[in-house]
C-alpha cells in the first residue's frame, strides 16, 4: 500500500512533494505541519543534484520529531529519483550526519550551489 491510502495523522504523517518543496501533513484536513525546500540543480558534470535550502516547521508542531520525518522521506525520495543530495539548510545537514538513510548520496554545497540558489530566488520574487 502506498502512503497516500491512509488518513494522515500527527503518529503517521504524510510527505508529499509540491512543486519546489516537500511538505508533511498531519490530518485529514491536509493541515501542512512544515516543508522542507528541495531545489534541482545540473551540475557542469550533468550530475543531478537536489538541493535543500531551508526547512520550516510550525510553532506547534515542533518537538514531536516531524521534521526528521519530512527530511528523511524528502531526502529518500530524491535519491530514489536519482539526485545526489546537496545540503545547505543547517538542519538537513545535521541530519545527514547523524543518519545514514542517504549516506553515500551527500554532497557538500559549493559556491556555485549558493550563487545558483540566490538567482533562483531572485527570478522567483521577480516573477
Amino acid at each position: 500500500p502506498t502512503m497516500t491510502e491512509n488518513t494522515p495523522t500527527l503518529d503517521a504523517p504524510q510527505v508529499r512533494k509540491v512543486g519546489e518543496k516537500y511538505e508533511i501533513v498531519v490530518d485529514g484536513d491536509g493541515t501542512v505541519a512544515g516543508y522542507t525546500l528541495a531545489i534541482d540543480y545540473e551540475g557542469t558534470d550533468g550530475v543531478a543534484q537536489r538541493i535543500f535550502p531551508h526547512t520550516k516547521m510550525a510553532e506547534e508542531y515542533g518537538g514531536r520529531g516531524l521534521a526528521s520525518v519530512l527530511v528523511r522521506e524528502a531526502l529518500k525520495d530524491s535519491v530514489a529519483a536519482g539526485f545526489r543530495i546537496v545540503p545547505v539548510c543547517p538542519y538537513v545537514k545535521q541530519w545527514t550526519q547523524k543518519h545514514d538513510d542517504v549516506a553515500g548520496d551527500v554532497d557538500q554545497a559549493r559556491p556555485e550551489h549558493l550563487q545558483f540558489l540566490e538567482e533562483h530566488a531572485r527570478r522567483r520574487s521577480e516573477g
